[in-house]
């Protein structure tokens, strides 16, 4: 039988009309999204500030009021203690009143003007390893700058190598720039899986599959009359995502608005399609909402490079992480977002998500069944 856009669109009518009725999917479709994307954008943060530091400072001269000032101004930290003991640094760090603990040994200034290597000690709270790393090059990074900076007045001349560091696309280095793009990729795929996760299946619980049975649709006609109005729901979502990102967490979007529609259509084709697959299979709105959440949420948060580098990962993982959609849409989003990239750069990306589409739909259409069993 051949496929009619009449019977189609009067599908999708139908769909939107069920939709619009029920208020508690249009508040998971509209109002979720966008709080999801402001709690985990302010929640998920990499960037570390105002590290609490005690100081130890046995020298009490000129320069190691310097080195300490140094710290000071770096804007990554904040002096919240001066010790007078040695021993009182590992109540500090027990108690987590502090990250780090800077000990300046006495004869500092001395060993400085007298050209000797003058050591300090950095004793940093382990237990949080990323932080405490983090804490680390920071504070090496400062040391290494006063030590150069010393350097200098000693022997004043120009330096014979000078690095410049530039940063290409995220020049703040700012976690949000990396963490917003990708939560728009995760959060979609969470909310379209199971907004179309409830679509057959509340058709079999309502007693309505009888009625769409009778009538002469294609299930080709039946799945992407459905899936439409949610694909609707979802590119104005993106939009809302997009902008929050622009306007609330200061994210540039310096790529092309139309590439970005085009590559979230795949993705939200596909993504429907699996929640629509996991409705026609299961039957039941709660197990399958269920079990499209567990499909959708630890792939896209665990295996798409949102948190952790796909790359460092076990070779069974990165072979798994292949078939995870979200992996490419980040990736898409990125680009967009901080790079500005075309299509000649996204192909890839695009390819794969022209083929997630055609299987999630593919799928959908093969789980549906009009017949009544």
């Amino acid at each position: 039988m051949a496929l009619s856009a009449q019977r189609l669109w009067a599908i999708a009518r139908k769909e939107a009309i069920q939709l619009r009725r029920d208020l508690r999917s249009l508040g998971m479709a509209f109002v979720v999204p966008a709080f999801m994307i402001v709690f985990f954008g302010y929640v998920i943060s990499f960037d570390v500030k105002d590290i609490r530091i005690a100081v130890f400072d046995q020298d009490r001269t000129q320069r190691s009021r310097e080195l300490v000032q140094a710290f000071s101004a770096s804007g990554r930290f904040q002096v919240a203690e001066r010790l007078e003991r040695y021993g009182d640094i590992e109540p500090m760090l027990d108690a987590g009143a502090v990250r780090l603990a800077l000990v300046i040994p006495p004869g500092f200034q001395r060993d400085l003007g007298t050209g000797r290597t003058a050591t300090v000690q950095a004793a940093v709270d382990g237990a949080d390893a990323n932080t405490a790393s983090i804490a680390l090059n920071y504070a090496q990074a400062i040391v290494s700058a006063y030590s150069a900076g010393v350097l200098l007045r000693a022997t004043p001349r120009a330096s014979p190598v000078v690095a410049q560091a530039r940063v290409w696309y995220n020049e703040t280095l700012s976690s949000s720039n990396m963490i917003v793009p990708g939560l728009v990729a995760m959060i979609m795929m969470i909310i379209s899986a199971m907004l179309t996760a409830l679509t057959v299946a509340r058709e079999w619980e309502r007693g309505t599959m009888e009625q769409l049975a009778a009538t002469p649709v294609h299930p080709t006609e039946v799945i992407i009359g459905k899936l439409l109005p949610y694909l609707a729901i979802g590119l104005i979502d993106v939009s809302v995502a997009v902008f929050i990102g622009m306007f609330v967490f200061g994210v540039p979007f310096r790529g092309n608005p139309l590439l970005l529609v085009g590559m979230a259509t795949l993705f939200l084709f596909g993504t429907l399609g699996l929640g629509v697959f996991i409705s026609a299979t299961i039957k039941s709105q709660l197990l399958a909402t269920q079990i499209a959440m567990m499909a959708t949420y630890l792939p896209s948060l665990l295996l798409s490079g949102l948190m952790f580098d796909v790359a460092s990962m076990p070779w069974v993982l990165r072979i798994i992480s292949n078939a995870v959609p979200a992996k490419y849409f980040i990736v898409v989003l990125r680009g967009l977002f901080l790079k500005g990239v075309g299509f000649s750069v996204l192909w890839v990306q695009g390819v794969a998500m022209v083929i997630f589409a055609f299987v999630g739909v593919s799928l959908a259409i093969r789980a549906f069944r009009k017949e009544i069993a």
